[in-house]
């Protein structure tokens, strides 16, 4: 039988997220252990946006 393959992305620990656990309750809220500013404020630093290294649209497109 053939192995499956993993294809999720590998795990980086980063010092920044210690601590961090996010769950979603019986209502279906998501909890987190840290503030959503201090969630955006991260991601703002360490994820690059897609759409804005793209500039603006040319006539070709």
């Amino acid at each position: 039988m053939a192995k499956s393959k993993n294809n999720q992305p590998e795990k980086t620990n980063n010092e920044n997220l210690n601590g961090f656990d996010i769950k979603v309750n019986e209502f279906g809220e998501i909890v987190t252990s840290h503030k959503i500013d201090q969630i955006n404020e991260f991601l703002d630093e360490n994820v690059k946006d897609k759409k804005l290294e793209q500039g603006p649209p040319t006539e070709e497109e």
